[in-house]
């Protein structure tokens, strides 16, 4: 008797609109909450104590969290139990049912339960086996994507922009090559227009600046790096000495030094923000013009050829069908109970008014 109850409960609306409220405060957390930070990013916005408790109750990562993992895993229970109580019943009705309309009108609240549970799985083995990678570079660049045995070329990256220097839409070619297959494919990423290459989907995610990094020593050019905003180069004999490119300033106004942006994407007079390094100690930091040179004992370092980058996010998610065939399934539930079902019962209905056996 007691199994029977906790079934019950397990598959009663009750304990699913419990489920369904902590989840939806978990999303609305999850959504507040700036995710996947480090502690000290917290601390500075919501205080230590405040902080601790988000990282507590890993509201840090709501929707890899263990809580999160249960909650969503007894409301997939829920909805097993719930079509699984109902399901002599519905056979019955099935039975009782005087067309085949009505016959499949019965079952539409089943299948759409059936369906959300589908959509659930498939976005739970999702999240634990997807694989995902971020790509940035200039045209010409050559990365490789972790170790999955695929290199993507950035064949070029535009910016349409209206008449009005507003930006319309920002556009990626890609090349992307299987080395065990040897076989190439091609395609234009876009903003809210991704490209699925060799199983991966592609999606334009964010542009930056990059420039040419030029490390000479006693006069003459002994590396040149294309070095992306927030990435450093590390001197090639002299390892230890590391020079970081932190930020490009296209119009730079040098009486107002302390300005952290400037007004016009438009090249005048260009600016980098450098960091250097030497084993680990910070040497110095301002912002290069370009026709100014950084001196460190015996190199000089200048840098040129300003040019956007464009950043990539690369996703793979081997469970993407179930939530297709979910999303069909539930509706598929929906259009039985709202649009077959009373149309059987209406039927039948009239058939009862008018005295028809």
């Amino acid at each position: 008797m007691n199994l029977k109850k906790i079934r019950n409960f397990l598959g009663s609306m009750k304990f699913a609109i419990i489920l369904l409220l902590v989840l939806a405060a978990a999303c609305i957390a999850g959504s507040l909450i700036t995710q996947g930070k480090e502690y000290s990013f917290y601390v500075s916005r919501y205080g230590e104590r405040v902080s601790g408790a988000i990282l507590a109750l890993r509201l840090d990562d709501v929707f890899h969290s263990v809580w999160f993992i249960v909650i969503t895993v007894f409301l997939c229970v829920n909805l097993t139990f719930c079509n699984l109580i109902r399901l002599p019943r519905l056979i019955r009705r099935t039975k009782e049912a005087e067309n085949m309309r009505a016959k499949a009108g019965v079952w539409g609240a089943w299948v759409c339960h059936l369906g959300i549970l589908i959509l659930i799985i498939g976005f739970g083995l999702g999240q634990i086996f997807k694989s995902e990678y971020t790509v940035y570079g200039v045209p010409g660049d050559m990365k490789p994507l972790g170790d999955t045995g695929i290199v993507v070329t950035i064949e070029d990256f535009r910016t349409d922009k209206r008449e009005n220097g507003s930006v319309i839409q920002y556009t990626t070619d890609v090349t992307v090559r299987n080395l065990a297959s040897g076989t190439d494919a091609e395609g234009s990423v876009s903003v809210n227009q991704p490209a699925s290459l060799f199983g991966y989907k592609f999606f334009q995610n964010s542009t930056g600046w990059a420039a040419d990094m030029h490390i000479a020593k006693d006069g003459g050019e002994i590396q040149k790096e294309t070095v992306c905003a927030g990435d450093y180069v590390a001197f090639l004999d002299k390892p230890d000495l590391v020079v970081s490119f932190n930020r490009f300033y296209p119009d730079y106004d040098p009486e107002n030094a302390m300005a952290v942006r400037t007004d016009t994407d438009e090249i005048t007079n260009p600016a980098y923000l450098y960091t250097a390094y030497y084993q680990g100690q910070f040497l110095g930091m301002n912002a290069l013009l370009e026709s100014e040179e950084l001196t460190i004992d015996e190199y000089t370092v200048t840098f040129s050829d300003p040019q956007p980058y464009t950043l990539l996010q690369v996703k793979r998610d081997p469970f993407a069908y179930l939530a297709l065939i979910g999303g069909l399934v539930t509706l598929t539930g929906l259009i039985l109970a709202f649009y077959v079902k009373p149309q059987g019962v209406q039927e039948k209905k009239e058939k009862e008014e008018s005295g028809d056996e």
